[in-house]
């Protein structure tokens, strides 16, 4: 299962009830697999909000069942530190610090911390990284966080 296709089937559900979907991450164990959703919506997200989606969430996955075996399904809110999972958030978050772990070296680096600076075409770009400003494809960004750490 790739976080590709729970994004798709669970998209839908979680924008019908007002909430806008982060982003998911699947993490495949040997006993069991996790399943986790971040969610926000306009004036941020409370435990009884993260409750109703895990709720909704669970009966579609029980009824598509695309995972195999046992799972556990957390559902929260992307806090301060928020990830990044969608390109287009890249040029929402223009101007944030932000943290990014690549997939293998680039530039002589796997993890680039810098102010963002939005994207340009399939390139993140990173000014005010350690050595002056860079660019970053995105194909080889494995996982990117805002930066709360000056």
């Amino acid at each position: 299962m790739h976080e590709e296709s729970l994004t798709e089937l669970l998209e839908p559900v979680i924008t019908a009830m007002g909430y806008e979907l982060v982003g998911v991450e699947f993490q495949s164990g040997k006993r069991q697999s996790t399943v986790r959703l971040y969610i926000d919506a306009e004036g941020g997200v409370g435990l009884g909000d993260c409750e109703a989606v895990s709720h909704q969430v669970s009966g579609v996955l029980d009824v598509e069942d695309p995972i195999q075996g046992a799972y556990v399904l957390e559902v929260s809110s992307p806090g301060l530190d928020r990830p990044i999972f969608k390109a287009s958030d890249y040029e929402r978050f223009r101007g944030e610090r932000i943290r990014l772990r690549l997939r293998e070296l680039y530039d002589g680096r796997r993890r680039v911390r810098g102010l963002l600076g939005g994207l340009d075409g399939e390139y993140v770009v990173v000014t005010e990284a350690d050595g002056g400003p860079l660019r970053v494809p995105l194909e080889l960004i494995e996982k990117a966080r805002l930066d709360l750490d000056p």
